[in-house]
């Protein structure tokens, strides 16, 4: 029975084998034949000149009372937000970012005075002019001016990106060539193309300074990157 047994189990696999033979099959699993391919990435850059500043402005004042140091302050802000408007910035473009009231305490935690301070966000696109919104907005506004933070962009980097973008796809498929030459296979279609977000640039802090002439603004340049993942067939 034993010797039987092991018979008509040798005949089954041999059977199994002539017939996957027959068919063409093979033993590799269907999901790895599939995920043969290429993989490769590349990192298109543009570098480009800003033309457009985001400046962050404020109005900080101090009194006994909340009341006063408020009032204080809403008529130095409205000086402020109207040397903006004066100086070439549209209204719409100025808002209000920050507006708080800090009591100051002293070692033994008795109320010195009120702090109030007043921020506000205007966008020029006319970077040359920069300096001079900024020097108008300290005349207005005095001592109590606080310059909190410029930050440069391009108002708008669709073609910059676009170009930057098919650098990328082209150094991708440089690299995909280069290795498909190299083990003797054909490059095929491309089965996946992802992008990975860019990086955000961050913004240029300062203080401001007296100055006899209009406060120098330099936007320098500013780099537009695109990275891609590529995955190619072969063929």
């Amino acid at each position: 029975m034993r010797r039987s047994s092991l018979a008509a189990a040798a005949a089954a696999a041999l059977s199994a084998a002539v017939f996957t033979a027959a068919c063409g099959g093979s033993s590799v699993p269907q999901s790895e034949a599939d995920s043969t391919g290429i993989s490769t990435s590349g990192v298109g850059t543009v570098t480009a000149t800003p033309d457009t500043v985001t400046v962050e402005l404020g109005v900080q004042t101090a009194a006994p009372s909340a009341a006063e140091a408020l009032s204080e302050n809403a008529a130095l802000a409205e000086e402020l937000i109207d040397g903006l408007t004066e100086s070439g910035v549209d209204r719409g473009n100025v808002r209000t970012s920050e507006l708080s009231v800090s009591p100051q305490q002293d070692p033994d935690g008795r109320i010195i005075d009120y702090r109030v301070t007043n921020r506000v966000t205007a966008t020029l696109h006319d970077i040359d002019r920069a300096g001079e919104l900024i020097d108008g907005a300290a005349a207005a506004a005095g001592d109590a001016i606080r310059v909190r933070s410029l930050e440069f962009s391009i108002s708008d980097d669709s073609e910059l990106r676009a170009q930057a973008r098919a650098d990328a796809v082209a150094q991708a498929k440089a690299q995909a060539e280069q290795m498909a030459d190299a083990a003797g296979v054909k490059l095929g279609k491309v089965r996946e193309i992802v992008e990975s977000p860019g990086a955000t640039p961050l913004p240029q802090r300062g203080v401001m300074a007296d100055v006899e002439s209009a406060t120098p603004i330099e936007p320098g340049t500013e780099d537009l990157t695109v990275a891609v993942s590529v995955v190619y067939d072969i063929d």
